[in-house]
C-alpha cells in the first residue's frame, strides 16, 4: 500500500559553537553546517551555528524506527556530546517532521524508552514539527 505520508528525522546542535571543532571531536562528517557569520539563503548572516547529523528520510508508519536511525551514530558519543554542551552555549534538538494525510494510516508518533533515555542522557528537545494535510491536498 503507498501513502503519501512522509516524515523525516535529525539531529542537530544549535548555539555559539565551532561546527568544525564538533566534528573533529565527534569524529563524525555532518551533513549540514553552519557557522556564525555565514550568509543565509534571505541575504541574512547566521546569527546561531548549527550542526546536523542523521537526517533520516526513510519514512516508516512507526516513527520510532527513523528516530533509532538518526541517534544511530550518537549512542556512544554521549559523553562528548556532553562535554560539547558544557563548554558552549549550545542546545540539542532532535527534529521529527511528519506530514500527514487526513483520510491515510497515521504514523505513531511514540518515542520509545532508548530514544528518551539518550535525549535524558545528553538533555536533547524532541521537537515534532507537524503537518497535516486534507485528504485533496497533494
Amino acid at each position: 500500500m503507498t501513502t503519501r505520508n512522509s516524515c523525516y528525522t535529525y539531529f542537530c546542535i544549535e548555539g555559539e559553537f565551532n561546527p568544525d571543532k564538533v566534528s573533529e571531536l565527534l569524529n563524525l562528517i555532518p551533513e549540514a553546517t553552519e557557522k556564525i557569520g555565514d550568509l543565509q539563503h534571505d541575504g541574512t548572516k547566521c546569527e546561531r551555528a548549527s550542526w546536523e547529523i542523521g537526517r533520516c528520510m526513510e519514512y516508516d508508519v512507526y516513527i520510532e524506527n527513523q528516530m533509532r536511525k538518526t541517534i544511530a551514530h550518537l549512542q556512544d558519543k554521549i559523553p562528548l556530546l556532553n562535554q560539547i554542551r558544557q563548554e558552549n552555549n549550545v542546545s540539542f534538538v532532535l527534529v521529527i517532521v511528519p506530514t500527514i494525510y487526513a483520510d491515510e494510516i497515521t504514523p505513531c508518533l511514540d518515542p520509545p524508552l532508548d530514544v528518551i533515555d539518550f535525549c535524558h542522557e545528553t538533555r536533547t528537545n524532541i521537537v515534532i514539527d507537524m503537518y497535516v494535510c486534507e485528504s485533496g491536498d497533494k
